[in-house]
């Protein structure tokens, strides 16, 4: 106070220099230049104005330095004026002498006017005058008070965010084989931050117009209770009827703007969504291709489909949806926290205090229920891995009359998922009323808090009345911070699952040689070759063979001779593990896979036909054929015949995995495919071996003149369709030749061929 009497007593105005601007009925402007950048003494003046009967309201303002007075009929200018003046000089005075003595107090009153009393009003205003710069410098250490508080309840939230901030960083860099440079949500986010930026922008912008739009009709209140608005006034505009009007435009301008920009916000943010989602799609789903095969074999098809499918859309869906929701209500408390400590700090505490409480529960939440969501995720990936495995399955499960046992397996599985989800569902309705009662007691704190303000006068209405329903309106915005949570550890769980599957190593690629398609001749020899799969006996133990280039090789034996794991090294789906593969005496290792598979055409014993039509089928790997090439290759394969008997020859769909189609005919268009390919080494395992004896003996004499001038190795169990070939390597248990030679040199050794050929010809063995 001291420092105030000081300022004001070394200039103190001339009471002169007081004078009126504007006098109409109800409603005076006064010129008074001591209010003139002088915050404090300006509202000290409005408090003794405001305190002084028959004056509805006032306004300094330090900027112009006027004074808008309200008042009733009965006080005149004259009144108003001396009123000023003498106000003004007390306060140049110094507030002390403003300040009635006891015996001043106790001496008569003067008698008042008929007009109601100079003397009467001036009194009571100048002893108000001393009264209000005591209050002010006595609620300063209030409002200090106030402010502090708030710093408190602000930083108690930063600190916890910063620390689950950190926690989650430091989780992820456990579980990552890098150190996280930034959080998971920018990974993700990956090069569309500019979409991000702007589409933060356009819900902060949107959440600003709405917090806008919430004034204006605060605004409405105060005048519908009050008759007019202060600040509206102070604007020059007067009377309820026309502020009605103001603020109804205003009020309209605002939910238009704020419908414009959620439109757009909203559109923002699911592009932004689809972009994540296509991206993250696209470049999982191209390393899935080039996985090593024992890895993608070793993962369920479903289990992937469902990285590829609902937890890349989870990513993008969090951005979609939740993203806007963190957005407005971070843009809410930047907005409102400046706001309440200009304008009404003595209750910003309260009305922010769930800040730190309601973070600390929702990332407490969150720490509780990873685990939980964890289980979820995989009970739910074991229930889709078994429905799909079950409808695909179909006809075993009739035939065996298993329709019960899977029903019942369905069930447990199904069972397991509703367990875990309702832990989840019950920790997320658990904290969602937690939130709620605790924005509910803030709500019912502001207003009480609020209310004595505005009754004891140091809080003007007219500043409480459109503050009040902010908070409320913002704190139960945070009800949905824990389904914000709950999408964000979805999303999180997600992204763990599509990391672990693009952590999984892709094949290594051979590039010290090139392969051209002019010099491949065919020679391929395995040289010591020793394989095994983790966790079964060698399937072949220092193998050794050749296979002439131009000739048509065989290769017999019984299950688990190794047939099929040459094949697999010759495709170069698996590498040996001790010994070489070469083809025209180069190792494979060291050719581009590509480069090598561009060469070799495979046929597998069950061969995958895509859901499409016949002629795109056989088409496939091979997609710029002409019509002309595809009907001749399944002239070759035999399978020209059946596919004109089809209603839509080969425009006939034929369904996933050909489910349309028998086994000999998914044979023979998988033969076709291979012959379409036109490639110099071609490997056949166990390719005929559902068709009948008749069509595969057709299917010989064409592979004759195929074989013509490239390298055939057939696999196969029936000797017949061996037979033929230039050469015959005949496997045994453990991955080693037992013999080798044409089909009349191993009949005449009378060895295993022979046993094995005499078992399917019927003849008696010896």
């Amino acid at each position: 106070m001291t420092s105030l009497v000081g300022a004001a007593a070394t200039r103190r105005p001339n009471r002169s220099n007081v004078h009126a601007r504007s006098v109409v009925p109800g409603r005076q402007r006064w010129d008074v230049p001591a209010v003139l950048r002088r915050p404090k003494v300006a509202e000290i003046l409005e408090g003794v104005l405001r305190r002084t009967p028959g004056v509805r309201e006032a306004r300094a303002n330090p900027v112009t330095g006027g004074v808008l007075v309200l008042h009733d009929s009965a006080l005149t200018a004259t009144d108003i004026g001396e009123l000023l003046r003498n106000a003004v000089d007390a306060l140049s005075k110094g507030v002390a002498a403003a300040i009635p003595r006891p015996s001043e107090a106790a001496a008569p009153r003067e008698a008042t006017s008929a007009t109601g009393g100079r003397a009467g009003v001036l009194r009571p205003a100048l002893t108000v005058a001393g009264g209000a710069a005591a209050i002010l410098t006595l609620g300063r250490g209030r409002l200090r008070k106030a402010v502090l508080a708030l710093g408190a309840v602000t930083a108690a939230t930063a600190v916890v965010v910063r620390r689950a901030w950190r926690k989650t960083l430091a989780a992820q860099g456990e579980s990552l084989p890098h150190e996280p440079s930034e959080h998971t949500l920018l990974r993700i986010v990956g090069p569309h931050k500019g979409k991000l930026c702007m589409a933060s922008a356009l819900s902060a912008l949107c959440q600003v117009t709405e917090l806008a739009l919430s004034v204006f009709l605060g605004w409405i209140a105060l005048v519908l209770i009050k008759g007019e608005c202060a600040p509206l006034v102070s604007l020059g505009v007067t009377g309820a009827c026309a502020q009605l009007w103001f603020l109804a435009c205003g009020a309209a301008v605002a939910c238009a703007a704020a419908a414009a920009l959620s439109y757009a916000a909203t559109l923002e943010w699911r592009k932004l969504g689809q972009a994540v989602q296509h991206d993250w799609r696209n470049e999982t789903y191209a390393h899935v291709q080039k996985l090593e095969l024992s890895h993608l074999e070793g993962e369920r098809t479903s289990r992937i489909s469902g990285v590829l499918t609902a937890e890349i859309s989870q990513m993008g869906n969090f951005f979609a949806t939740s993203a806007n929701d963190v957005v407005q209500l971070a843009t809410s408390f930047l907005v409102l926290v400046p706001a309440f400590l200009l304008l009404a700090p003595q209750i910003a505490w309260i009305a922010f205090l769930p800040m730190p409480v309601v973070a600390w529960l929702s990332f407490h939440y969150q720490d509780r229920v990873a685990a939980d969501y964890a289980v979820s995720s995989e009970n739910k990936a074991q229930l889709h891995s078994q429905l799909v495995n079950t409808l695909e399955a179909s006809a075993t499960v009739k035939s065996f009359c298993a329709e019960e046992y899977e029903a019942e397996r369905i069930d447990r599985l199904s069972e397991s998922c509703r367990e875990s989800d309702h832990r989840t569902d019950r920790s997320t309705a658990r904290h969602s009323e937690t939130i709620r009662v605790c924005t509910t007691a803030s709500m019912a704190g502001t207003m009480l808090l609020g209310g004595l303000s505005v009754l004891n006068g140091t809080l003007p209405f007219e500043v409480f009345s459109p503050l009040i329903g902010l908070p409320q309106q913002v704190l139960l915005r945070l009800t949905r911070l824990s389904g914000i949570v709950d999408q964000y550890q979805r999303t999180l769980a997600a992204y763990d699952r599509v990391e672990h599957l693009r952590s999984l190593p892709v094949e290594p690629d051979g590039h010290d040689l090139t392969l051209d398609d002019r010099d491949v001749k065919g020679a391929i020899a395995l040289e010591n070759v020793s394989f095994s799969y983790p966790g079964r006996p060698p399937a072949l133990d220092d193998l050794s063979l050749s296979i002439a280039p131009g000739q048509v090789t065989g290769i017999v034996g019984a299950t688990g001779a190794g047939k099929t794991t040459i094949a697999k090294l010759l495709m170069r789906f698996q590498d040996a593990e001790f010994g070489h593969v070469l083809l025209d005496g180069q190792d494979i290792r060291r050719l581009p896979r590509r480069d090598l598979r561009k060469q070799v055409g495979f046929v597998a014993q069950d061969p995958f036909l895509f859901d499409g039509t016949i002629a795109e089928n056989i088409r496939y790997g091979s997609f710029e054929a002409d019509d002309d090439s595809v009907v001749r290759a399944a002239r070759m394969a035999e399978a020209h015949g059946f596919i004109e008997a089809l209603p839509d020859a080969y425009d006939t769909l034929i369904g996933e995995r050909g489910a349309a189609l028998s086994g000999g005919q998914k044979q023979r268009i998988a033969l076709a495919r291979a012959m379409l390919k036109d490639a110099p080494v071609v490997i056949l395992d166990e390719a005929t071996s559902a068709v009948d004896n008749e069509t595969e003996a057709a299917i010989q004499r064409t592979l004759r003149g195929f074989a013509k001038d490239r390298t055939l190795v057939i696999i196969a169990h029936r000797l017949s369709t061996i037979r033929h070939s230039d050469r015959i390597y005949v496997m045994d248990k453990g991955g080693v030749v037992a013999e080798q030679g044409t089909h009349d040199d191993l009949l005449a050794r009378d060895g295993l061929y022979a046993s094995l050929w005499n078992l399917q010809a019927g003849e008696k063995v010896a």
